[in-house]
């Protein structure tokens, strides 16, 4: 039985080491803020930090974690830059069907802990995922707002 670090607590998971992230953490381990949206790593609805950096879960089988610290969602106010993250995203109205939410501001907050001050062809190489509301605008004020806030201390 495989375990994992997720969100800083080791836990058992009852799944084949093939398995995908996305389905042990939904399914097994019931953190269900992950989403699935297409399967093959193309939307990022369910893109999670391993180590740190934007993985989508979809597509990362079991075995080849079991050593990382992985972050969900639920796990992300631990972060040191996710209240200025969130608080940007709040004032620049980024949510509209909020789909794709928990998987975009963890890219997001990704991109914030390597780059602090991420340029506009930072925010464009880092941030893929697929907004179905087109929201990239909102989503790229959020991130330079969050950026400033974090500049500041």
């Amino acid at each position: 039985m495989p375990a994992l670090t997720v969100n800083g607590q080791r836990r058992d998971v009852d799944a084949d080491a093939a398995t995908p992230l996305l389905w042990a953490l939904r399914d097994a381990l019931g953190l269900v803020g992950t989403k699935f949206g297409c399967g093959v790593a193309a939307c990022g609805a369910c893109t999670v930090l391993v180590d740190g950096r934007a993985q989508r879960a979809c597509v990362v089988p079991l075995g080849s974690i079991l050593d990382k610290q992985i972050v969900t969602i639920e796990g992300a106010a631990a972060r040191p830059a996710w209240q200025a993250l969130r608080e940007s995203w709040i004032a620049e109205q980024v949510p509209q069907c909020g789909y794709c939410q928990s998987g975009l501001m963890l890219a997001c907050l990704a991109l914030l802990e390597a780059k602090p001050g991420p340029g506009d062809g930072d925010i464009d190489g880092a941030i893929t995922n697929i907004c179905r509301c087109g929201t990239y605008p909102r989503v790229r004020r959020a991130i330079h707002r969050a950026a400033a806030r974090l500049a500041k201390g």
